[in-house]
């Protein structure tokens, strides 16, 4: 006999609920939290400008028909593409993650924040450019940064108590549900609309993060962010025609996310959401490096300056010791061969032998005619990763959220070198004095990638200020980086 279930439909969950009624309601004062939005902004679409270089990134780019036209559609920053929302979307957020070199978000779950750019801005851009041929006014770089302080909120504040890695999920599932979210209001959604895009984002098959790890690390986890953005796009349209949702999408017994996807756990909820997340969003300013890495990089660049000045080289090294925090175990402690660029960028002990070995760590470091020098594997082969759980435990903490790592290089004759520590890196809260400046010309740099002087001059002048770009109409800034 089968037990029965009532087919009442229920009210919407309350965390479906609570995020679309933070989207629709919440007003952002925090000045902190626009700044660093701008911040993040142009160093997003900087590190998008730069995967442009790399063939792999670029094939994947353009519409899905070769020479279909949008009338009105979004424009793709560094290219020559006007493209429907939905491929804009996904163009623009596999630019963004390509190389691993935007913004970073650690927690219970990680994750990169702005990967939801792709959504908003290819949909404020849209939305406007079809404003304008109406006669009506388009929405402003404000709207965009409004939009991005709240997609990283949701996004952020989700991924601080509940690890969806540790069910096998990919982070970038809470890019499509945030991304959803946002993109839903900038398209003039209500609020049950709203909540049926957002059930429609859980109720997707959710990416598994089988791309990230060995024996399986590829190429998609570098375009995974994109597909969730546009997947997000996608939803909230058909959300906008009346298409229904599922309100109990994450309760419902035996069929709701939570029995089938998260081991019958609900969502926990460390604090509220207002801008929390983008206030305190951490920065990949210096390498292209997977998050965990960064603070051990400095530390490598440091071994490297001292290993010159002991008069030693590389081969008088018997041991090198990482000493860490348990995600880094976890994510990019890896031995063995790595196949690609996507496994060298998370290996903790690739990307510290490039630095220790040559004095920098660049994108183009990952590639074959770089990772074929034999030592580079052997120095790996020396390498070993230990967890600090003091390390472990201010990975977690709200008040201090570092990133600690220490290395330890041994030499073949009983010799060593004095642990070298870093807790916080260059793009960490506690650090932005320093690492302003330093995104500044790290975004003056891509932009010389692609463009001519003039138009750099131009990008800078509205990027640079903050009451300048919030005022600017999407589409007039977008049109800015058109090639």
């Amino acid at each position: 006999m089968s037990a029965h279930i009532s087919n009442t439909r229920p009210e919407p969950d309350q965390v479906l609920v609570d995020i679309v009624d933070y989207v629709l309601n919440y007003r952002i004062d925090s000045k902190l939290a626009y700044q660093t939005a701008r911040n993040c902004l142009i160093d997003t679409l900087g590190c998008g400008l730069e995967a442009l270089e790399y063939p792999a990134c670029t094939k994947l780019l353009g519409p899905i028909v070769p020479g279909t036209v949008v009338p009105n559609g979004a424009k793709v920053p560094g290219t020559q593409f006007q493209l429907d929302p939905v491929q804009a979307a996904f163009n623009i957020g596999a630019m963004i993650r390509w190389l691993d070199f935007n913004d970073t978000w650690l927690a219970a779950e990680w994750g990169h924040p702005s990967d939801n750019l792709g959504g908003i801005l290819a949909t404020a851009d849209w939305v406007s450019r079809n404003a304008v041929a109406a006669g009506k006014k388009p929405l402003t770089m404000r709207d965009v940064l409004t939009g991005m302080i709240k997609a990283h909120e949701i996004q952020g504040c989700i991924a601080l108590e509940n690890s969806f890695n540790k069910v096998g999920l990919d982070h970038v599932l809470l890019v499509k549900v945030a991304s959803t979210a946002v993109v839903a209001q900038m398209l003039g959604l209500s609020r049950d609309e709203i909540i049926n895009a957002v059930s429609l984002a859980w109720v997707d098959g959710q990416s598994l993060r089988t791309y990230r790890h060995a024996p399986n690390t590829g190429s998609r986890k570098s375009w995974a962010a994109g597909d969730a953005t546009s997947r997000a796009v996608r939803l909230a349209l058909m959300a906008k025609t009346g298409e229904m949702g599922y309100p109990s999408v994450l309760t419902a017994k035996t069929w709701g996310f939570y029995d089938v996807s998260f081991r019958g756990q609900p969502f926990r909820f460390q604090r509220p959401y207002g801008s929390y997340v983008m206030e305190n969003v951490l920065f990949k300013i210096s390498f292209p490096a997977e998050f965990h890495s960064q603070t051990a990089v400095e530390c490598a660049m440091t071994l490297h300056q001292q290993l010159k000045a002991s008069g030693k080289n590389v081969d008088d090294i018997a041991k090198i010791t990482i000493r860490t925090h348990e995600a880094c175990i976890r994510i990019i402690d890896k031995q063995g061969p790595l196949n690609n660029p996507a496994d060298r960028d998370h290996c903790i002990q690739y990307m510290i032998a490039i630095p220790i070995i040559f004095g920098r760590l660049t994108a183009a470091d990952y590639e074959d005619n770089i990772a074929n020098d034999p030592r580079i594997d052997a120095l790996r082969a020396k390498t070993h990763c230990v967890e600090d759980p003091q390390f472990t435990a201010d990975y977690h903490d709200p008040d201090k959220r570092s990133i600690a790592n220490a290395l330890t290089v041994e030499f073949t004759d009983g010799s060593k070198l004095d642990e070298v520590v870093c807790e916080y890196p260059i793009g960490h809260k506690r650090r932005r004095g320093d690492g302003i400046p330093l995104l500044e010309a790290k975004f003056r740099t891509n932009l010389a990638r692609r463009f001519p002087k003039k138009q750099q001059d131009a990008i800078l002048a509205a990027s640079l200020d903050q009451a300048t770009l919030e005022a600017m109409p999407v589409n007039e800034y977008v049109d800015l980086y058109v090639i």
